[in-house]
């Protein structure tokens, strides 16, 4: 088998450029985080949950000016994301299974094993007084998010010539952006 067929390069080939890359993670992180986002405020009751006053001490509530921005902010951490991903790329896209790999480290180094004491990672549940049920309730939005944009990345890349999902895509994340703005401007 050539080394183009076994993953989906040419040989010399480096996979895609950082600007491309970076287009493409701003977007589909931004999308997967606002659809897991919307889905997980409505069937996990985050309203209710961060004003309890062990959440509100430390978590904003849902009509904060800051929380309404989130989405807007995504894309930086869509640059934080491809500027890790773009030295992994040959690992990561044209392979069969880049996006199980990519998958795990999104679970491994952003979820469970962050250095600090984040909910629902291992120092998390070693440093805190929050329960350790209740933390990893938190995993119902993050992993699958994780996996969401882990597909969808990997697709997209490996993908370049279907341009009908750079339109649909590019779409999505226009609405996503447009709408918390018009939250923000509307705002009372």
């Amino acid at each position: 088998m050539s080394e183009q067929a076994m993953d989906g390069y040419a040989v010399g080939d480096t996979g895609p450029g950082f600007a491309s890359l970076f287009v493409k993670t701003a977007v589909a992180h931004t999308t997967t985080y606002f659809f897991m986002g919307v889905v997980a405020v409505t069937t996990m009751h985050y309203k209710e949950a961060f004003a309890r006053p062990e959440m509100a001490c430390w978590m904003r509530q849902l009509n904060d000016p800051w929380v309404m921005a989130g989405p807007l902010l995504q894309p930086l951490r869509g640059l934080v994301f491809a500027l890790a991903f773009y030295p992994l790329r040959r690992i990561l896209f044209g392979k069969k299974r880049g996006w199980l790999v990519m998958w795990w480290l999104l679970v491994a180094l952003g979820i469970l094993g962050t250095f600090g004491p984040a909910p629902g990672s291992i120092e998390g549940m070693i440093y805190t007084t929050a329960a350790p049920l209740g933390q990893m309730m938190g995993w119902l939005e993050v992993v699958p998010q994780a996996l969401l944009f882990s597909v969808i990345l990997c697709y997209w890349v490996n993908r370049p010539e279907k341009k009908w999902l750079n339109w649909t895509l590019g779409i999505i994340f226009v609405v996503m952006m447009i709408l918390p703005a018009l939250g923000l401007l509307t705002r009372k």
